[in-house]
């Protein structure tokens, strides 16, 4: 095989890369170099493009050390038997791009993946050298973030926490039977037993933190996961549930959803056709409703159809859930606590708290309620107000019409 240069390896490895997800920057400590003192920061406006909670755009170096892998997942762009081509970062090369990127201010931090090559261990210690090598030797104080494998000793996995904002071991599909079919050499037990070894060093750190302030970081930004949707045969109810147990266990972040996209040479056992990517959407929109809206994953399940168990394409899963439920509406928004009204479809988190403040001062009307969102026709059925009770609208027996996105036509000329 010809010798690749630099250039060369970054145009593969880059592009290998795109299939992980779970690349947000999120949550850590602030650090910068402001004082003079080392190089990068994890501050400021953000190649990957990642998004904060805050809204902040986020750019990060996102790419693989390798695409070798001695793996055969049938689902995986970069399995053993793929026809791809295949190249191979040292650790050197990649420190040295990470810290010539960020000096031309490309990117603040860096995503680093992999697939396994000789060995678990073998292929941690170099993702453990590079975020040695860019903390250590160069002071490096941007964000990092290190995909994490499962099967590796569980003190190169600490080692890289310490130099870490956030790490990830991806659970890969939903159901233990679709890993077992896909990646019949990945197993379940391992991964979530490094997903748990995870969770006891950051919160030991934690706890250490607490007492010491000498203590050292671990994983600040704590770790993620993702999940392939439409690979195999599980249900988004499926998918929620397990999104859910992850949250719980392991405390994660964030749980990603990718939809699975045909690679070639794809294997007979894989879908001929990518599931709509309305539905990644509609599972990160189940995602939102659990960690910030209340809701509970049996109510976000509730909302899917009960023969199929997928939810809804064309309406959101928590219109989906109220039209479904509709003897918990109308809320009334100028007595209904919090709770209720994070239930109402329409009201978003910032509406809702902007309701709770204005109230204390004057009943609210319905018009005040639609300068404080988006689509007051949406809102209108489900909610009474000083001057408005949906008497018609609670009544109708076929409501969906009424309250679901219109769809248009997309102009080839739009200006």
């Amino acid at each position: 095989m010809a010798q690749l240069d630099v250039r060369q390896k970054l145009e593969i490895l880059a592009d290998a890369a795109k299939y992980d997800a779970s690349c947000a920057s999120s949550g850590t400590a602030k650090r910068n170099s402001r004082d003079g003192k080392g190089l990068g920061s994890t501050e400021g406006m953000g190649i990957c493009h990642a998004y904060a909670p805050d809204g902040r755009c986020i750019s990060l170096l996102k790419i693989l050390l390798t695409n070798s892998c001695i793996f055969d997942c049938h689902y995986c762009i970069n399995r053993k038997s793929s026809n791809v081509r295949r190249a191979r970062f040292t650790a050197k090369e990649v420190v040295n791009l990470t810290l010539s990127f960020y000096r031309r201010n490309y990117i603040e931090g860096l995503f680093l993946s992999s697939g396994i090559i000789g060995s678990s261990n073998y292929t941690m210690e170099q993702i453990v050298e590079v975020a040695r090598s860019l903390r250590e030797d160069h002071e490096f104080r941007g964000y990092i973030h290190l995909k994490t494998i499962p099967d590796a000793d569980p003190e190169l996995i600490h080692q890289a926490g310490l130099y870490a904002d956030r790490m990830s071991i991806n659970v890969e599909l939903p159901t233990v039977s679709g890993l077992k079919r896909l990646a019949p050499e990945k197993d379940n037990g391992r991964i979530e037993g490094a997903m748990n070894g995870l969770k006891t060093s950051i919160l030991d750190t934690r706890d250490a933190k607490a007492r010491y302030k000498s203590a050292p970081a671990f994983a600040p930004a704590g770790q993620s996961t993702q999940m392939i949707v439409g690979a195999d045969a599980a249900t988004d109810g499926d998918i929620v549930t397990k999104a859910a147990r992850l949250y719980d266990r392991f405390e994660l972040r964030r749980v990603y959803y990718s939809a699975f996209s045909p690679i070639p040479d794809a294997s007979a056992v894989l879908p001929l056709q990518r599931p709509p990517l309305m539905r990644e959407h509609r599972l990160y929109q189940s995602d939102w409703l659990m960690r910030f809206y209340g809701f509970q994953p049996k109510e976000v399940v509730a909302a899917a159809d009960d023969a199929t168990g997928m939810l809804p394409l064309d309406i959101d899963p928590k219109l989906a859930w109220a039209l479904k439920f509709r003897d918990s509406f109308p809320v009334d928004v100028n007595r209904a606590p919090k709770e209720l009204l994070l239930r109402v479809p329409g009201l978003g988190t910032k509406a809702v708290a902007n309701i709770l403040t204005s109230r204390r001062w004057r009943k609210l009307r319905l018009d005040d309620v639609a300068r404080l969102t988006v689509s007051i026709a949406k809102i209108r059925p489900f909610i009474v107000a000083e001057d408005w009770r949906p008497v018609a609208l609670t009544d109708k027996a076929e409501l969906k019409p009424l309250v679901a996105p219109k769809k248009q036509q997309l102009e080839l000329f739009a200006a």
